[in-house]
């Protein structure tokens, strides 16, 4: 499984290349609705550097409470030939730029400022923003008392120490950041959005496994969890593998992700080209693994296929293994699909029902099916070769090309029942007609990539992607390594058949995207369209 680097650009911008803004605001109290701004700090940095200073007092246009004078030392006298906020906000937009805001407890420096920008029919600050004060709760925790500044500039020996003047705090916020850029380093932090993520994803036990996620890039692809022995935990995918994965390490409390990261000793990765090939990938490798905290890797019954026997009167039956190319049939399906498939099919046709051979084991009376109306029973002689013929040969064509033999007599009686305020057995016809119609959409969808043979397809995005006998071919490309799973790597009937259903959904669903630009056999077939029985 490759791990492979593809450039600097999949890792985002290194914060050393990003700007910050470190912001902070002093005001006549805490509501941004009823209190005012009375000073205004912010320094400007990038790579540890400083780039520039705004500082000004700011007239509130209202009376400095005496215990704020007292916390700040900002009297009345102070902001009374001060600029009011109206005139300061253009400069200090100009000045903030783009940059990513920073403060200790920025939210609150925030509302003022965008209250502001509001009352004055402005939009609020668009920048993204990073807040000290949840940074050094998640990296500091163990290590301070408190997370207040001033307790933070003590404890960590800041050169700069806060006063409750607007830029002597930016300037000791800036000290913060740089230490908490530093301390999350060691946790495989390295780029902006790792940063602006690291309140969230500190809050597992297994935080120091982290590091695990250094090389990931950011980048379409599938990514795998191993344990201590090298087996594989969980497979998934991703349209940003970085991001992703490091988000299993959030607050999320569920017990599967935390037994799952307790677990974890290596994570390996393949970058693709794009969503089909990913998700293609992570069903291949699923299959062949099995991880047992994928849903869908969990062990399940053996899918069947619903057929009609090969008899003088056929019935229908359920079988393990694939039938053989032109007969009709229908999966694989799990066994309680099949069942309701088999039902509804029954419902329409008056097949046979009982396994017995009408030529061996004639009966003196009908079966009781048959007796109920509801069947037909060759083995009392009720019915003849040619009628009996005519309902199978009913369920062929029902099966492989006219679907509304059997959903449209389906589709009256729920109808009728419903009129007659039958509404249970209405619901149980709906369920039946439901269950026919879902399985004659994926059969028909697969059929018509099978039919394909070799097909090209130009998917805006990500490039041309070919398939063979429905499945896809996944080769070695500039970007990743040769996966080494082949469209015919000996994989079951069954497990070809899940690979090339979801293939087919991928191209319904993004069908603006995808044209196809070679074809070896045919791919589109005029047959009428299946309709839904599913409750909105």
């Amino acid at each position: 499984m490759g791990v492979l680097q593809r450039s600097f650009d999949d890792l985002g911008p290194a914060l050393s290349e990003v700007t910050f803004c470190v912001l902070d605001l002093e005001t006549t109290g805490g509501s941004p609705h009823d209190c005012a701004i009375t000073e205004v700090g912010a320094i400007k940095v990038r790579g540890g550097e400083p780039l520039g200073t705004f500082q000004t007092l700011v007239d509130p246009g209202c009376t400095i409470p005496p215990q704020i004078t007292v916390l700040t030392g900002i009297t009345q006298s102070m902001v009374t030939r001060a600029p009011r906020i109206d005139a300061v906000l253009p400069s200090l937009l100009e000045f903030v730029g783009d940059a990513v805001i920073v403060g200790h407890n920025v939210r609150f420096d925030l509302s003022f400022l965008n209250a502001a920008l509001t009352r004055r029919d402005r939009s609020t600050l668009p920048n993204q923003w990073v807040d000290t004060c949840s940074l050094a709760r998640r990296l500091l925790r163990d290590d301070v008392p408190n997370c207040k500044l001033d307790t933070l500039a003590t404890r960590l020996r800041l050169d700069h120490r806060p006063s409750h003047r607007a830029l002597d705090d930016a300037l000791a916020t800036t000290d913060l950041l740089h230490v908490l850029i530093e301390r999350a380093s060691g946790l495989g932090v390295t780029g902006l959005d790792d940063l602006m993520a690291l309140p969230t994803l500190a809050g597992t036990a297994q935080v120091a496994k982290l590091k695990l996620t250094d090389r990931l890039p950011r980048a379409p692809g599938i990514y795998v969890f191993r344990d201590v022995r090298g087996e594989v935990l969980y497979v998934g995918k991703a349209s940003n593998l970085r991001s992703r994965v490091r988000s299993y390490f959030s607050t999320d409390s569920r017990r599967k992700v935390g037994n799952l990261l307790r677990e974890l000793a290596r994570i390996d990765h393949t970058v693709c080209r794009g969503a089909l090939e990913a998700t293609v990938l992570e069903l291949r490798l699923i299959q062949q693994h099995a991880p047992r905290y994928n849903r869908v890797g969990r062990r399940r019954a053996a899918p069947v296929f619903v057929r009609l026997t090969d008899e003088r009167f056929p019935r229908l039956s359920t079988v393990r293994k694939a039938p053989p190319s032109g007969v009709p049939a229908l999966g694989p399906l799990t066994t309680a699909h099949a069942a309701l498939v088999i039902e509804a099919i029954e419902t329409v046709v008056p097949l046979r029902r009982c396994s017995a051979r009408p030529e061996r084991n004639p009966r003196e009376s009908p079966c009781p099916a048959a007796q109920l109306g509801v069947a037909s029973c060759p083995c009392a002689g009720t019915i003849d070769t040619e009628t009996y013929a005519a309902h199978a040969d009913r369920v062929r064509r029902g099966l492989s090309h006219e679907p509304s033999l059997l959903l449209e007599p389906l589709a009256a009686r729920m109808h009728a029942l419903a009129g007659a305020e039958r509404f249970e057995e209405a619901a149980s016809t709906r369920d039946r007609a439901d269950a026919l119609a879902s399985a004659l959409s994926r059969q028909r969808r697969v059929s018509g990539l099978q039919q394909g043979q070799r097909m090209v397809f130009d998917i805006r995005g990500e490039g041309r992607v070919e398939l063979r006998e429905g499945c896809l071919v996944i080769g070695a490309h500039d970007d990743a390594p040769s996966l080494d799973l082949d469209h015919r790597d000996g994989r079951s009937p069954i497990e070809r058949f899940d690979e090339q259903h979801c293939i087919a959904g991928w191209l319904d669903r993004y069908a603006p995207r995808v044209m196809l630009v070679h074809c070896d056999g045919g791919y589109a077939e005029a047959l009428p369209r299946i309709p839904s029985f599913t409750p909105r």
